[in-house]
């Protein structure tokens, strides 16, 4: 018996067309958990407003991160999955699956359902319906959908689990290696959510994102007053979470702080959202606003002590009992 890990990401439009970009918006601002406004009025601003603009005018934006390989996304997930599976004992098995875009998580978790046990993880550290919400939904339907399921867990990752932070200092550390002054801020830039939604669930988006922030701080024993959470991403005209991280780095600059970096904890892979909103927009606004140097901080990706975070959570703990198990966090388990 074949037990499945499948490893989730938000996906990427499968090429850096217009056609390509057109079907992955189609099928990800059509998600109701995404963009919850009522579906008469969305349905059209989606169809001839947003599929028929938005397309064209963010191509160029993906052909600027775009390889030879493919969308750094998809590159960076399958590396992880890579990595993972040299870490898994027999027997068990990890996929990259995407939530929205191929192969995609729906499709393959029926496969898989049909051939043993399930696991689900996500690349989430921060819960949320329009993220880990839509992936746990979808899990529960599946279950529905087969007269004698079998075990399928759900799991995201913790947000401050000990091996997600220890991956993302590692990566500070590298990215801040060659500066030949020591930075003057930290600047966390998280993707933000509507104010409602996080309202509606209590805090528990942006206390995930708090609560990384701090655990990152405290690892290095960087001030607090120096650094600062903040959203990115905003969409549509209602109120997001903020401070907003351009608006941010634009105040800081403006007040005299010269060399900020930025990080994205909740981007475990790079995409369009750090390579190019916080590595090319963010870095000029920031300069025009005359700060003098700011530095992206990579994504975890495959780091090491990320995987092996990753290992603990999708391996069963009657395994893990066999070894002598690291200290971690324990990862949010969703019933499916």
């Amino acid at each position: 018996m074949t037990h499945t890990v499948l490893i989730v990401n938000l996906g990427t439009p499968a090429a850096p067309t217009d056609e390509a970009i057109r079907d992955f918006l189609r099928d990800f601002l059509g998600d109701p958990r995404v963009v919850d406004w009522p579906a008469w009025f969305w349905k059209p601003v989606l169809r001839f407003l947003v599929l028929r603009f938005r397309p064209g005018k963010i191509r160029p934006l993906y052909e600027s991160i775009w390889t030879e390989e493919g969308a750094p996304l998809h590159i960076e997930t399958e590396s992880i999955v890579k990595a993972l599976n040299a870490e898994l004992p027999e027997g068990t098995r990890a996929e990259a699956v995407y939530r929205y875009g191929e192969p995609s998580l729906e499709r393959r978790l029926d496969e898989a359902m049909r051939q043993g046990p399930v696991t689900v993880c996500s690349l989430f550290p921060h819960l949320t319906s329009s993220t880990t919400g839509t992936i746990d939904q979808l899990v529960e339907r599946a279950r529905r959908r087969h007269a004698n399921p079998p075990e399928v867990r759900v799991f995201h990752p913790d947000a401050a689990d000990p091996g997600l932070i220890q991956a993302l200092v590692d990566r500070y550390h590298q990215a801040t290696a060659e500066m030949s002054v020591a930075p003057d801020h930290l600047v966390f830039s998280y993707h933000g959510i509507p104010v409602r939604h996080d309202r509606r669930e209590d805090a528990l988006y942006s206390g995930g994102c708090h609560a990384t922030t701090r655990a990152f701080l405290e690892r290095i024993g960087w001030p607090e007053e120096r650094a600062t959470t903040a959203f990115q991403s905003r969409f549509g005209p209602e109120p997001w979470l903020g401070p907003a991280t351009d608006d941010t780095l634009e105040e800081l600059a403006r007040k005299g702080v010269r060399r900020v970096v930025v990080l994205t904890p909740g981007f475990l892979t790079d995409g369009l959202e750090t390579i190019e909103e916080i590595g090319e927009e963010a870095r000029e606004t920031f300069l025009e606003a005359g700060g003098k140097e700011l530095v992206r901080v990579e994504a975890v990706k495959d780091h090491p002590a990320f995987i092996k975070a990753l290992r603990r959570i999708v391996v069963p703990a009657e395994e893990q009992e066999q070894q002598q198990p690291a200290r971690a966090s324990k990862p949010r388990e969703r019933s499916a």
